[in-house]
């Protein structure tokens, strides 16, 4: 699939959860997006350096990790426009515009040249966006691909919840669903196969009790 060629049911299904939600997304998120900013604190990206968010929705993320470093350059992608306008707007009120550049695309299958000019990044990172991504296997695989040497991929997202309270999970599931949204029991395995493949080493911690999963797989020099 090329990178003009996108998936258009998971995209008109995107805009289409978030056409209205995008407005109050980052309000409400913030009480159970949990772990966000500790992966952007983790990024530690190198001066100059060049910084690829999959999945970035409004641009909350992205402006946060901008801010935190002023030297390095942002790009971000997303299959949803409408989330995309809202991130533009959130970029242009920050004064960012000029730092990060924002690109429409499937994070299963995206070319960075042709998108963005850049052959492969520094770091990439993926917030909450492979629970709600079809085929989000590709997207690990997708994203090592595109690290430079050295390189590193950080992902956050909802864990098994296996330290919690049945009831609780049995009512997270039930509400992350009307979203569309679906934790991935077998994320951790899928980061081993594909660190392997790549011959990257891999951190992998739980959160929370197990609400929430934070990885890094990092490339070799």
């Amino acid at each position: 699939m090329s990178t003009t060629e996108l998936p258009a049911s998971h995209a008109q299904l995107m805009d289409g959860v978030y056409r209205w939600q995008r407005h109050i997304y980052d309000l409400t998120r913030k009480y159970y997006l949990l772990g966000r900013d500790r992966l952007i604190a983790g990024l530690d990206v190198p001066a100059g350096g060049t910084v690829l968010e999959l999945g970035c929705g409004t641009g909350r993320n992205i402006i946060l990790a901008a801010r935190r470093y002023p030297g390095a350059r942002f790009f971000g992608l997303d299959i949803s426009a409408e989330m995309l306008e809202t991130a533009t707007a959130a970029l242009a009120r920050e004064g960012l515009s000029g730092r990060v550049t924002l690109a429409c695309g499937d994070a299963t299958d995206f070319d960075a040249k042709a998108l963005f000019g850049v052959k492969s990044f520094d770091r990439i990172f993926v917030s909450y966006s492979l629970s709600m991504i079809p085929g989000w296997e590709k997207t690990v695989f997708a994203a090592l691909a595109a690290l430079s040497p050295g390189g590193s991929l950080h992902v956050v997202d909802f864990g098994q919840q296996e330290a919690l309270p049945g009831w609780f999970r049995t009512l997270l599931r039930g509400w992350l669903r009307k979203f569309h949204v679906q934790p991935r029991e077998a994320l951790r395995d899928v980061l081993e196969s594909e660190s392997a493949r790549f011959g990257a080493s891999l951190r992998f911690r739980t959160l929370y009790r197990g609400y929430s999963w934070l990885a890094v797989i990092k490339i070799a020099i």
